[in-house]
């Protein structure tokens, strides 16, 4: 898995590419934690739209990510999630922790807000 970072207006987008599964669940979370403590207020977006799979490790990154942008009284924003992966969040009751937008640029307005 990879994943590609980029800022649009103080909002760092995450672009995993791949299976969030497992070992690469790790490579996501450094890459994560690395934005998140070089921010004072932390504003991501997670772009799911090439991502295949996500498993139990990959929803515990995702919890973390939460969490971890909470404490700085940050915010999350998530795109293109697939009805696979959005199953899963819906069933294992995490929906509510991420904000969901339609698009790119209707997610870095609502996140710059």
């Amino acid at each position: 898995m990879t994943t590609k970072i980029r800022q649009q207006n103080g909002i760092t987008i995450l672009e995993p590419n791949g299976k969030i599964i497992g070992p690469s669940t790790s490579e996501l979370w450094e890459e994560i934690s690395g934005q998140i403590e070089t921010s004072d207020t932390p504003r991501i977006l997670i772009n799911f739209e090439h991502v295949k799979r996500v498993d139990s490790t990959g929803l515990g990154v995702l919890m973390g990510t939460r969490a971890a942008v909470a404490r700085k009284k940050g915010r999350v924003g998530v795109i293109n999630i697939s009805k696979q992966i959005n199953n899963l969040i819906v069933m294992s009751r995490l929906v509510s922790l991420f904000e969901r937008f339609d698009s790119e640029t209707a997610a870095v307005s609502g996140l710059s807000a």
